[in-house]
C-alpha cells in the first residue's frame, strides 16, 4: 500500500511536459442510511442503525494518456453495541461497504473507538478505496493501484464476480470495493478486448492473491466473454454471453470452480458450478422488468445442512453467500412520474421454499439529491425452537429490514 501511495503522490506532484490542458476534478457524495431490522428469533428486540457516508473522489489528468485517481470514505455509524461484531467488523445487516481481502496492506478501518477501548453505540470508520494510476499507449491501457474490478452481465447474482461481490441485501452498491491490482487491457478489433492482471493479496502472499485473463468479443450480434481466474489457489473458468432476442435482452453467465487444482494435498471442498440465466425487457420506456434463474451448485439441498456447508471453499474464499441450490429472481422498475419511481425485486429459494422481497420507492428531489425508502422482507419458516442456528429455511432465517436513504452528490 505504501508503494502505491508513494507512486500516486509522486506522479501528482511531478511536472509533465505539455500540462497546459491538465484537468483536475473533485467530486463525491454524502449518503445517509437509516435502518430498522428485527431478528427472526421470537421476542428479539427491534434494532436500529444510522450510517453516514462521506466520499471524496479526486482525479488528475496531466496528459491525455495519463490519469490518477483517489477516493476516500469517512463513515460514522450509530447502532446497538451488540451489532459491532468486533473492531472493524460491522454487522452485515448494517449497510456499510464491505472490506476487501485483496489489498497488500491497509490502515485500520476503525478510527473510533480505539482498538483497546470498549465498543459503545458509536463507531467511526474510514477507507482509502481508490489510489490508482492509469496510462495509455498505442498498444494497451494500463492500471496500477487500488481500483474496482468486477465482471458479469447477470442482474442479481454474478457467478464470475468473486473478487469483491455484493450480497443481495447490500444497500449501498454504487461503488465497488477497491482492490490492489496491476491490470492491462489490450483492444482487439472494433469491440474486442483482452483483459489481464494480477490482484494482490495481503503482504504480497500469492496464496491470498489472484491472477486473471479475460477475453471479450462480439460475433453474430452477441457479446462473448471467457474468463480464467486463479484466486487463492482455486481456479475459475467462466463464460458470459449477452445478446438481444427480439426486443428483449438475454444473458447467460456461468462459472465452474476447481477447488484444488494446484494443491499437493487434496482439498475436502468439492468443485462447483454456478450459473445465472435471464431476460429483461423495457415496456414503453416507463416500465423495465427482468427475470433470472440462478443455480448454486455448492449449496445444500436441505435447510438443516446450510450452516455445516459453510466450511466449503466457495463460502470461505469464493464469494458465495446463498445457501441453497435453485433460485428465481424477478424484478421491475416503474416510473410513476418523471421524478418518482417504484421498484421491486424478489429472490426465491425454490428448495425451501422461502422468499426475500425488496420493494423501494425513489424520489429525485433535485438533480443531485435523491431520497428513497424501502425494505427487505423475509418470508419462510422461522428457525426451529427460536434458535438462529437451526434453519428451517434460508430467507425465513433472515431479519426483516426497512430503510430510508438520502443521497447528495457534488
Amino acid at each position: 500500500m505504501r508503494i502505491i501511495l508513494a507512486l500516486v503522490i509522486y506522479l501528482m506532484t511531478t511536472p509533465f511536459v505539455g500540462t497546459a490542458d491538465a484537468e483536475f476534478r473533485v467530486g463525491g457524495y454524502y449518503k445517509n442510511f437509516s435502518t430498522l431490522f428485527n431478528s427472526p428469533v421470537p421476542e428479539a428486540p427491534i434494532s436500529g442503525v444510522v450510517v453516514n457516508r462521506l466520499r471524496l473522489n479526486l482525479s488528475y489528468a496531466p496528459t491525455d494518456s495519463l490519469s490518477l485517481a483517489l477516493a476516500y470514505d469517512f463513515t460514522p455509524r450509530v447502532q446497538d453495541p451488540l451489532l459491532f461484531v468486533g473492531a472493524g467488523a460491522p454487522n452485515p445487516y448494517a449497510v456499510s461497504t464491505p472490506s476487501s481481502s485483496y489489498r497488500i496492506a491497509d490502515f485500520d478501518s476503525q478510527i473510533y473507538p480505539s482498538a483497546d477501548a470498549a465498543m459503545g453505540s458509536v463507531g467511526i470508520y474510514h477507507n482509502l478505496d481508490r489510489a490508482s494510476v492509469q496510462f495509455s499507449t498505442d498498444f494497451a491501457d494500463f492500471s496500477i493501484g487500488r481500483d474496482a474490478i468486477a465482471w458479469g452481465s447477470a442482474r442479481i447474482i454474478n457467478p464470475t464476480d468473486v473478487v469483491a461481490p455484493y450480497t443481495y441485501d447490500q444497500l449501498d452498491t454504487e461503488d465497488r470495493v477497491g482492490v490492489d491490482a496491476i491490470r492491462v487491457r489490450i483492444p482487439v478489433g472494433v469491440m474486442g478486448e483482452v483483459d489481464t492482471g494480477y490482484i494482490v493479496g495481503a503482504d504480497f502472499d500469492f496464496d491470498k492473491s489472484a491472477v486473471f485473463l479475460r477475453t471479450q468479443l462480439n460475433a453474430a450480434e452477441t457479446d462473448f466473454s471467457i474468463l480464467l481466474l486463479e484466486f487463492q489457489r482455486d481456479l475459475l473458468v467462466g463464460l458470459d454471453v449477452a445478446r438481444g432476442i427480439g426486443g428483449a435482452g438475454f444473458w447467460l453467465e456461468t462459472a465452474y470452480v476447481f477447488t484444488a487444482p494446484f494443491d499437493d494435498e487434496p482439498d475436502t471442498s468439492e468443485d462447483y458450478l454456478r450459473t445465472s440465466v435471464g431476460l429483461d425487457y423495457s415496456f414503453g420506456g416507463e416500465t423495465y422488468a427482468f427475470i433470472e434463474y440462478h443455480f448454486n451448485g455448492t449449496g445444500a439441498q436441505k435447510p438443516e445442512n446450510y450452516l455445516t456447508n459453510l466450511a466449503q471453499s466457495a463460502y470461505t474464499r469464493g464469494g458465495v453467500y446463498l445457501l441453497g441450490r435453485h433460485y428465481f429472481a424477478p424484478g421491475f422498475t416503474h416510473q410513476l412520474t418523471p421524478l418518482v419511481s417504484f421498484s421491486g425485486q424478489m429472490l426465491f429459494n425454490l428448495s425451501d421454499p422461502s422468499t426475500f422481497v425488496a420493494p423501494q420507492i425513489a424520489y429525485n428531489i433535485a438533480e443531485d439529491i435523491h431520497l428513497s425508502v424501502g425494505g427487505f422482507v423475509s418470508i419462510g419458516k422461522r428457525p426451529k425452537n427460536g434458535e438462529s442456528s437451526e434453519f428451517q429455511s434460508e430467507f425465513g432465517s433472515y431479519p426483516n429490514l426497512f430503510f430510508s436513504s438520502f443521497r447528495v452528490y457534488f
